[in-house]
């Protein structure tokens, strides 16, 4: 068994007035945020000396004399503030050195964008199953719909767009690997279909998202209309606009949960196809139907969870997948309006996913049984 994070996340129901006192946290939080960020800039530009997280922690005493409000909020709430300050600066400089592309200078936040704080190790504890105690807050109810594993080592409170709250806990346990059975799968992801599988008989459609397309466009038109209105009514207008937006969210991740349940469980090894989803989404045709089907969250589920299932994801490249024959092996490029691989060689007439799809399992099972070839050396072959 290997140690392995999880991340165990619950709706919780607060009071009116423990919201109260969570929305004030928030804005204390945002602003001691802002406050650090803006101390780095200025710092550096004055002195050429760039503050490291110490620096800033230990200057959280002389704060609170300046301002008395920070000292309503739990001390470690704030230390993690000046930890996400210093996180966004170290991603930063790793964005710098691996990419040529601009990495995106850290942002001072705004009221809406600012919408979490956390316990980093102390100062919150379960009790019962029923109430979720944090220091200075106190008891808010919490629905545990599912067990808490390992041990828990911070907890995290956020506030959606649509005023819901909602509580995170990282935990570290023991992962328990999944029976061995030696079964393997292929998926090539297209827009047709959510994830075609040739060799099984279950075939998993995707969900019909754009069921809400209208009702998002009739909100955000009366939203727009608004702009004239009073401050509560254009408020009102926008909740209406972000409960649709949760609405659709929650339906793809849970079709990719399904998808990426039932894989993990029934399969040992699967093979998935390298998509570039940034470069695809760059496409005006395109763009909707794959964020619709929601590629990057599939795979990213599926990443997590063969690791703590102790499955085997193999990622195989994309070039020549969809331009090969899969049973004669015949290359010819084809159009994007083309959904049909008709081979100019054999004359095989197949789906363009489903083609895809079988040459990916040929890669998959030959990488199987040749853990040290290269990718491309099969593609080519």
């Amino acid at each position: 068994m290997t140690t392995v994070i999880k991340t165990f996340k619950f709706r919780i129901y607060p009071t009116k007035k423990q919201m109260r006192i969570m929305n004030h946290w928030l804005d204390e939080c945002r602003w001691l945020y802002n406050h650090f960020l803006d101390e780095r800039i200025k710092t550096y530009k004055e002195s050429g000396i760039s503050l490291k997280f110490n620096n800033q922690a230990l200057s959280l005493s002389n704060l609170k004399k300046e301002r008395h409000t920070l000292a309503d909020i739990y001390s470690q709430v704030l230390i993690d503030v000046a930890k996400r300050v210093d996180k966004a600066f170290k991603n930063f400089f790793r964005r710098i050195k691996k990419t040529k592309e601009k990495p995106g200078f850290p942002q001072f936040q705004s009221k809406d964008s600012y919408n979490s704080f956390t316990f980093p190790q102390h100062g919150f504890k379960i009790i019962e199953n029923k109430k979720l105690y944090l220091s200075k807050i106190g008891d808010i109810k919490i629905v545990l719909h599912r067990p808490i594993e390992g041990i828990i080592k911070t907890c995290t409170i956020k506030r959606s767009y649509t005023n819901k709250w909602y509580v995170s806990f990282v935990c570290k346990c023991e992962s328990i690997p999944l029976q061995k059975n030696n079964n393997v799968v292929n998926i090539d992801i297209g827009l047709n279909s959510f994830a075609p599988i040739l060799n099984i008989d279950h075939n998993i459609e995707p969900k019909v998202f754009r069921q809400d397309q209208k009702a998002l466009d009739k909100a955000r038109h009366k939203w727009h209309k608004a702009k004239n209105a009073q401050l509560p009514e254009r408020a009102k207008r926008r909740k209406v606009v972000a409960r649709i937006q949760e609405r659709i969210k929650f339906r793809r991740q849970n079709s990719c949960h399904q998808v990426s349940r039932y894989l993990i469980n029934n399969f040992d090894n699967i093979v998935v196809e390298n998509l570039n989803v940034d470069k695809k989404i760059s496409n005006y045709y395109t763009a909707k139907a794959i964020q619709d089907a929601a590629w990057s969250d599939l795979y990213r589920q599926l990443l997590y969870k063969a690791e703590w299932a102790g499955r085997k994801l193999m990622v195989v490249d994309q070039s020549c997948i969809s331009h090969t024959c899969s049973k004669c092996g015949h290359k010819h490029e084809l159009q994007l309006n083309e959904r049909v691989y008709i081979c100019q060689n054999c004359s095989q007439q197949i789906d363009l996913d489903h083609n895809a799809a079988a040459n990916i399992l040929k890669l998959g099972q030959y990488l199987q049984d040749h853990p040290d070839c290269q990718i491309q050396d099969i593609v080519t072959s």
